[in-house]
């Protein structure tokens, strides 16, 4: 369901700041369980998930940090 009004009056944050906040937390929560993933596939010495979870861990990093840059440009503001 989506909402077509801002409910930042709620929240105390703007909708806008809140969905980065939400971004960066996710990005940052999946690089995590990542690591979990990426030892299970370890001690199976499974090669391929090693690689593609240590890819996908990357991705959330690189996201994580590109959601930061933005946040903190547009809350220095």
């Amino acid at each position: 369901m989506t909402s077509s009004s801002e409910t930042g009056d709620v929240t105390g944050t703007k909708d806008k700041d809140y969905n980065l906040f939400w971004y960066v937390e996710s990005c940052l929560s999946n690089a995590l369980r990542l690591e979990t993933y990426i030892q299970d596939a370890e001690r199976e010495k499974d090669t391929e998930v090693v690689e593609l979870f240590r890819k996908a861990q990357a991705d959330s990093r690189k996201g994580a940090e590109l959601g930061k840059r933005l946040l903190r440009s547009r809350l220095d503001d």
